[in-house]
């Protein structure tokens, strides 16, 4: 039987299908949201089950052991995660991969967490879907699966699938899942709780270290990405780079077309703005002075340029960020300590 669809704000049953050596810090970060929400609310809006096809517990990368379940057909979850870490290959058995696909015939909408995104590429059910994964996998899986269009996003919601990177990224995407039935405020307080001074969206993107997307045969453009991002405040000019990098400018220019897919330019400018990004929700720096640490000479042309990459101006982004985290502190302090 095929189930209806849902829209996000309608999940409260939570799956995680945890894998062989899966980390246990993206699967705790994900848990503890849903946990943290009902006890600000003061009721179970949310439950978790904790789900292996097979196995009564599986061991974690750190080597502390998990009780599982076995999939029940009379409560099912709302969605499902698969929860990876090291030795993703081995731990994507036969049986997990049919489990994934039972689940996705029955119209369950599925998630990763960390490499799980593997065991979904695999088992055929991301061909045709945007995803994020590891950092680390990234190259790798790009090349296995060319139907699977790879991001290098904090996580990624397209339609049925929401996956995720690893660390404590799936606190922002469960964070994102539940925002429209907890509301902004409670959003903001689970955050405050775990002491989250940003909460990243989709829109955020992972901090992947450029030698792992070029390789080391590619010197010369990590030598000049760094003399970028040693120089925000002051841009250097394409001259300039090429002197200092001991390079052509259409050298630059070429490495940089032919790896990142973007234009020197581009990709500085990409650089300016998310250090404005970081400014603007983790300080509380005035738009004007990020304006000019990060590069730009007028306040026009910095809001015009943010909005166009991020969708918002510097003042909503500043707006939601400090204004919900600061003020919610507080009070979710104070509900925390009268229970």
């Amino acid at each position: 039987m095929i189930r209806p669809a849902k829209s996000f704000s309608d999940y409260t049953h939570f799956g995680f299908v945890l894998l062989p050596s899966f980390t246990l810090l993206s699967f705790s970060s994900a848990v503890e949201v849903l946990r943290m929400a009902n006890h600000l609310l003061g009721k179970s809006v949310y439950r978790w089950s904790i789900l292996h096809p097979e196995a009564s517990s599986v061991v974690s990368s750190n080597g502390i052991a998990i009780a599982t379940q076995p999939f029940d057909n009379r409560d099912m979850p709302d969605v499902v995660f698969v929860c990876g870490g090291t030795g993703i290959r081995a731990a994507s058995s036969p049986e997990i991969l049919a489990t994934l696909r039972h689940l996705a015939a029955q119209g369950i909408p599925l998630g990763s967490m960390c490499t799980g995104a593997y065991a979904l590429a695999k088992a055929g059910l991301l061909n045709g879907y945007r995803c994020s994964t590891h950092w680390e996998n990234l190259t790798v899986l790009r090349q296995e699966f060319p139907m699977v269009e790879f991001e290098e996003k904090v996580f990624v919601v397209d339609r049925n699938r929401v996956t995720c990177t690893g660390g404590v990224a799936p606190l922002d995407m469960v964070l994102h899942l539940i925002a429209s039935r907890v509301g902004a405020d409670v959003r903001a307080s689970i955050a405050s709780q775990f002491i989250v001074a940003h909460i990243r969206d989709a829109k955020d993107r992972q901090r992947v270290p450029l030698l792992a997307r070029v390789g080391s045969v590619r010197e010369a453009l990590v030598e000049v990405a760094s003399l970028m991002e040693a120089n925000i405040e002051e841009p250097l000019s394409l001259g300039e780079l090429a002197e200092l990098s001991h390079s052509s400018q259409r050298q630059i220019q070429r490495m940089f077309r032919e790896n990142l897919g973007v234009t020197p330019t581009q990709y500085y400018l990409n650089l300016r703005l998310q250090r404005a990004r970081e400014l603007l929700t983790q300080t509380g720096l005035s738009v004007m002075n990020i304006t000019v640490a990060c590069g730009f000479q007028s306040a026009c042309h910095f809001s015009k340029t943010y909005r166009k990459l991020f969708g918002v101006t510097p003042s909503s982004e500043r707006g939601w960020g400090l204004h919900h985290i600061n003020t919610s502190f507080q009070n979710s302090s104070a509900n925390y300590m009268r229970q």
